[in-house]
């Protein structure tokens, strides 16, 4: 039954074409509005607020499986956090979009895809009914290093009226996370040798101190971990784990 309600839940929230089998969190912003973050495939989510539909990432096809992004309404955003095959897609870009849809890019994403707007760590901007900073996202382990280099990539910080959802992108647990908070919701990449480390995420997560934590794009990470250690220590920290995200 709660499947069930969640795939309505997400027909209702999104406008989709036809019923999709993927969960759904609300939040209420401080202004009374509602915030709907679906959870859809590894690091790629959508967002809806007062209507205004926004893609994080999305990918058609990874590994076996296959979404098909004709069955959701068009975005009025679209974030890239960077150019692998798993978080840049451009025939999914393609069927999100309209001629007012915004593309926001890293900078060599938006290279390689040849349109759009390119948006580098530090930039702030607004989009619609929410606010926008691009934050950075890269490797700090000494042989990981050529996965994300410094300067490159994007993580998102999402500004809803003062409700404060951080995308993290492919990172580890890097220094400028001190400077991130408040936040409300944060998405933490945590898989092996891309990311970060269940440890890493653990610690990454007491910095941030979100009030609720969904670890995700997490391929084979024990993500029951990363919840039954912060709860042994008395974090605060809402963890909400979801299948979908692996």
């Amino acid at each position: 039954m709660a499947k069930l309600f969640s795939v309505m839940l997400a027909c209702a929230l999104f406008g989709c074409t036809r019923q999709l089998p993927f969960p759904v969190e609300e939040f209420t912003t401080p202004s009374g509005d509602r915030l709907s973050i679906m959870m859809i495939r590894h690091g790629s989510i959508a967002l809806n607020y007062k209507g205004f539909n926004i893609q994080i990432d999305p990918v058609s096809k990874l590994g076996d499986q296959e979404i098909d992004y004709a069955a959701f309404p068009k975005a009025d955003c679209i974030l890239v956090t960077h150019e692998h095959h798993d978080h840049y897609d451009a025939d999914a870009i393609a069927r999100l979009s309209t001629e007012q849809t915004r593309v926001l890019l890293n900078p060599a994403t938006c290279k390689m895809h040849g349109s759009g707007e390119a948006v580098s760590n530090g930039d702030t901007l607004r989009v619609g009914p929410f606010g926008l900073i691009a934050v950075p996202a890269y490797n700090i382990t000494e042989d990981h290093l050529q996965f994300h280099p410094k300067g490159r990539d994007n993580g998102y910080i999402l500004d809803f009226d003062s409700f404060r959802v951080y995308v993290s992108g492919d990172t580890e647990n890097i220094e400028e996370m001190e400077t991130f908070g408040p936040l409300d919701v944060a998405f933490l990449s945590t898989n092996q040798p891309y990311t970060m480390t269940t440890t890493q995420c653990i610690d990454a997560a007491m910095l941030l101190r979100p009030g609720v934590l969904i670890p995700y794009h997490l391929s084979d990470t024990d993500m029951q971990e990363i919840k039954t250690v912060l709860d042994a220590n008395d974090s605060g920290i809402d963890v909400r784990l979801f299948e979908e995200l692996r």
